[in-house]
């Protein structure tokens, strides 16, 4: 049996009780941070009942353990991007962790391994690693090869220099692009179309590029994101989590223009062009570039994907409430659409600020003082 308390220093003791194969009872208790690796801990050590000691297992390298979790609990369910990235950090830690077993780790050598690590690399890339980091250590402690979490408590350092402000458009160069696009538009050629489609729903590129006909119902004024399209492979893939799927309103000058495309794609997809193919994400950046250079708009870093944020900013600057923006998107929750958009948001935060103190001020004394006065002086 196990118990976990709560210390007065705001710790919680793991506390075992078992028997080994003599029918001996022994206990075994530890203290940790947080109450999920008491339970973590107390879970395994419940499983070894009957053994004649709770031993620890021959502890892996780091990088091997992560490769081998990966491999284990997570490739058979992701997508083939997401694979890339577990292959980018399991190099990493093979620079840094290389000759290190599991259980030499702790918080000191892995707050320094951040440190190293974020010296030349953007937030959100140190942020990823470690977040996958974290996953895998939670899962040693339970499969055995180490007692604590030394991710736990630590901070992520990052290059500010390296950190990229999100790519977006104002809406007067939103209003150009959109009217230059539609101006010299092709439907033999659709990387114009996808563009605009996905600046005026904030679609995912794989999501425009996997868009069937049947997914668009035009009577209802609705696109019903359904699945992606995976360029490497040249097929349809799941989208990225349950709540990627989900379905979009759009106003009738969008849905008249993809009735200009046609129809007689084998896969019924929206978008194949003359060659019967979706464009890549590199030839629909092509299309960009050339589109603002035409334009004299500069911003070298906007790609496909940067239509998504400019799609956001927009609503933004137009009061969308955040959960709807949350929603239309498909993340899962807010918290996902705050910390993605934190930055647009602080930037809209100055004329949210001044709407809700002029709405505060209609229901304070001093502004019925002031209406009365007001009546007063109409009066004279």
């Amino acid at each position: 049996m196990a118990s976990i308390k709560k210390d007065k220093n705001g710790r919680w003791q793991a506390r075992v009780s078992y028997k080994n194969k003599e029918g001996i009872f022994k206990t075994k208790s530890q203290r940790f941070r947080t109450k999920a690796e008491a339970q973590t801990f107390a879970g395994y050590y419940e499983i070894q009942e009957g053994k004649d000691e709770l031993t620890e297992k021959v502890s892996p390298n780091f990088p091997d353990y992560f490769w081998e979790w990966f491999t284990t609990y997570k490739e058979s369910s992701v997508r083939e991007r997401t694979r890339l990235t577990y292959k980018q950090a399991y190099h990493v830690l093979k620079q840094y962790f290389f000759d290190t077993k599991i259980n030499e780790i702790d918080r000191r050598k892995y707050q320094l391994f951040l440190k190293q690590y974020g010296e030349n690399h953007a937030k959100s890339t140190v942020s990823k690693m470690n977040s996958l980091y974290h996953a895998s250590v939670k899962d040693a402690i339970y499969d055995g090869y180490i007692k604590k979490d030394f991710v736990q408590g630590t901070s992520i350092v990052f290059n500010k220099a390296n950190t990229r402000k999100i790519e977006y458009l104002n809406i007067r160069e939103l209003k150009i692009l959109i009217d230059y696009l539609y101006s010299t538009r092709n439907v033999h050629f659709t990387s114009k179309y996808m563009i605009i489609t996905a600046l005026l729903t904030g679609m995912r590129p794989g999501e425009v590029g996997g868009l069937k006909w049947k997914n668009i119902n035009f009577d209802f004024g609705t696109i019903s994101v359904k699945q992606s399209w995976n360029e490497a492979n040249k097929d349809f893939e799941p989208l990225k989590n349950e709540s990627s799927y989900r379905i979009i309103r759009v106003d009738k000058w969008l849905l008249n223009l993809l009735k200009e495309l046609p129809k007689n794609d084998e896969q019924h997809r929206v978008f194949a062009n003359q060659y019967k193919t979706i464009p890549t994400s590199r030839a629909v950046n092509n299309v960009i570039q050339k589109s603002l250079a035409e334009n004299s708009i500069q911003s070298r870093g906007f790609h496909f994907h940067s239509c998504r944020h400019t799609h956001v900013a927009y609503l933004l600057s137009k009061g969308i409430d955040l959960y709807a923006i949350s929603k239309r998107l498909g993340h899962s929750n807010m918290m996902i659409t705050s910390r993605v958009y934190a930055y647009l948001i602080d930037e809209y935060k100055a004329k949210t600020d001044k709407q809700i103190v002029n709405s505060l001020s209609d229901i304070t004394p001093n502004s019925h003082q002031n209406n009365n006065d007001d009546k007063r002086d109409q009066t004279l």
